[in-house]
């Protein structure tokens, strides 16, 4: 009984960890690029009373065993990385991908982190920039008085002059892939970090080598589905309360055990 009381422990601390997750995904509904996380469970080792298989007389043996479990415990969160829907905003600066890929962001310590937000602003200088004012790597200028920015879907960034007829060309835009996306480390304000796990990044055009396309004047809003999420939600609810009544019970089992003398 003692061992019920630990194992339904460990499994309410799971579905808290699975609560914490899901409510994130629900935080973050409506944030541009968002990609939902998945909680992943892993059962603890197992007391073996009696081994499967072994022998219990000269040609006899035991078919199934007696294997008792000690619990579960999460082993990830995952990042999904599924295409979230895409919203027109008419805003020339906003830039979505559609198909894999990352813009890639410069950070002010000279490294690169990477997003799925392309709600670009301009700073001061007439940089393209995350909200946070961070530049989009390979740097892309506008000059001051520029109209008609117009970005194409292999990444080409173009502008009109005042009295100018012919389009001036201020450079290319560029996609960072990764073979084990979900290996990625999520930092906030909406990037994310190289690790061992993800691999190194394949930097490429648009719509060449594997990585998407770009969308002008379209956002793509986070991969969240609000009505699984709620589903996920009662159900890890249902588990937690499970898991509270294997304490009750098995405290009430312990009380009934301590009380034989009397």
């Amino acid at each position: 009984m003692m061992r019920a009381l630990w194992t339904a422990g460990t499994g309410m601390v799971a579905q808290q960890a699975n609560i914490d997750v899901i409510s994130n995904n629900l935080a973050n509904v409506n944030t541009t690029g968002f990609k939902k996380s998945r909680t992943d469970f892993q059962d603890l080792m197992y007391q073996t009373i009696r081994q499967p298989g072994a022998t219990t007389g000269p040609d006899t043996q035991l078919p199934t065993g007696i294997q008792m479990g000690h619990g579960v415990r999460q082993v990830a969160t995952q990042k999904i990385y599924t295409t979230g829907n895409f919203q027109n905003t008419g805003n020339e600066l906003d830039v979505a991908i559609e198909g894999d890929g990352f813009f890639q962001i410069t950070m002010p310590d000279g490294t690169l982190n990477y997003t799925r937000d392309g709600a670009f602003k301009r700073d001061s200088t007439g940089r393209m920039v995350t909200s946070e004012g961070f530049p989009l790597e390979p740097q892309i200028t506008i000059p001051e008085g520029a109209t008609e920015i117009s970005i194409s879907s292999d990444g080409r960034v173009t502008v009109k002059m005042p009295n100018q007829t012919a389009a001036q060309d201020l450079g290319q835009i560029q996609l960072a892939r990764f073979i084990n996306p979900a290996g990625l480390e999520s930092v906030g304000r909406n990037l994310l970090k190289e690790t061992d796990a993800s691999g190194a990044p394949v930097v490429s055009n648009p719509g060449t080598d594997g990585a998407g396309t770009l969308v002008q004047k379209y956002l793509e809003m986070a991969n969240v589905q609000v009505v699984e999420e709620m589903v996920n939600m009662i159900v890890a609810e249902r588990a937690y309360e499970m898991n509270s009544k294997a304490i009750t019970t098995s405290d009430s089992m312990l009380e009934i055990a301590a009380n034989l003398k009397r």
